[in-house]
């Protein structure tokens, strides 16, 4: 994983706390003093201030960058090992590092989570968890016919679904369901048309 080594697991062989559920900072990063929340009125918005030094500290969404990895009309799906939602269904992604697009961030989440390289076709949606704070970038990426997927550290388990397949039930998120309905309307929106 890029960025450098892992954090210490919060439990016992538990992976890392995931950082939508990092709780809200209670000093400046700045001074190391007390932060309370204030209202500033030029803008219009409760946020939380550095008693000593006034640093305004913003909370902003984290962006997430992912991929769903597509081959012969099937959407390749991995079944989540680490909380929030370990052992439900997603496509592969993560948050982005410092210095690297979007893109960048997707194309590596893949390989490190479903072990193949893809090449980006172009963006299937951009979808927010607002109780999470977190932006989710979606691309459409083509699988090569020679990769064999295999799961990385943060997958359970990696399996191909076509359309009709998807274990809508068994979906991580609800960006999952909303990013996998856009691709289902996309697959049959580029479907030839039906001859009567």
């Amino acid at each position: 994983m890029a960025g450098g080594p892992p954090c210490r697991p919060s439990k016992a062989g538990a992976p890392p706390v995931s950082p939508e559920q990092l709780p809200t900072p209670r000093f400046c990063q700045l001074c190391g003093h007390a932060l309370v929340e204030r209202y500033l009125p030029h803008e219009e918005r409760w946020r939380l201030q550095c008693e000593q030094c006034g640093f305004v500290h913003y909370l902003n969404p984290r962006v997430v960058a992912a991929v769903a990895p597509e081959r012969d009309g099937r959407l390749l799906l991995m079944k989540r090992a680490w909380e929030p939602r370990a052992g439900f269904w997603t496509i592969p992604g993560g948050f982005l590092e410092m210095g690297e697009s979007a893109e960048e961030g997707a194309v590596r989440e893949t390989k490190e989570e479903a072990g193949v390289d893809v090449e980006l076709r172009g963006l299937l949606g951009v979808y927010t968890r607002r109780d999470a704070g977190i932006v989710v970038v979606i691309y459409r990426g083509l699988v090569p016919d020679d990769a064999a997927p295999r799961p990385g550290a943060e997958a359970l388990e990696l399996r191909w679904f076509g359309p009709e397949d998807i274990p809508w039930e068994e979906l991580a998120f609800p960006t999952t369901v909303q990013a996998l309905r856009d691709w289902v309307a996309d697959r049959e929106a580029e479907a030839p048309p039906k001859s009567t």
